[in-house]
Formats: structure tokens, sequence, C-alpha cells
């Protein structure tokens, strides 16, 4: 049973990435438009900024982390 949990949580398509990637995105810009009203000028905007190239890294490495384990599998396969 706990297995059948755990897969869950698990990312297994790329289509799932895009949309935790979407909403990972939504909410690093909500944060970022709160930054801006909350430290007005050039400070806020950076902090905006950062948020933006935080989604960019993590979406990166989600999606590079899909295509390694895809070809783990595909090169685990030709082993046998």
């Amino acid at each position: 049973m706990l297995k059948r949990v755990k897969r869950l949580f698990v990312i297994k398509t790329r289509f799932e990435a895009y949309l935790i990637i979407f909403a990972l995105a939504l909410g690093a810009m909500t944060r970022g438009a709160h930054y801006t009203l909350e430290y007005p000028g050039v400070g806020g905007y950076l902090l905006f900024a950062a948020t933006a190239g935080a989604v960019f890294l993590g979406g990166a490495k989600i999606l590079d982390a899909l295509r390694y384990e895809r070809e783990a599998k595909a090169s685990q396969a030709m082993d046998f």
C-alpha cells in the first residue's frame, strides 16, 4: 500500500513535469509581485527576477532528471 502512495509523488512524464513547473512559476510570480510592493524600486525588481530565475533553474533540473531516468532505464533494458 505504501508503494502505491509513493508512486503518486513521482513525476513520470514530461506533461506532469510541465504542470509542476507551471505551479511553481505561478507561486513564484505571485511572491515576486509581493516583493515589488514590499520593496519598491530596484531591490523589489531584483527579488522578482530572482524568483523567476529559481523557477527556470528548478524546471530545467526537473526536465533533465526525467531525461536521465529515461536513458538509464533504456540502457538497463539493453544490458539484459
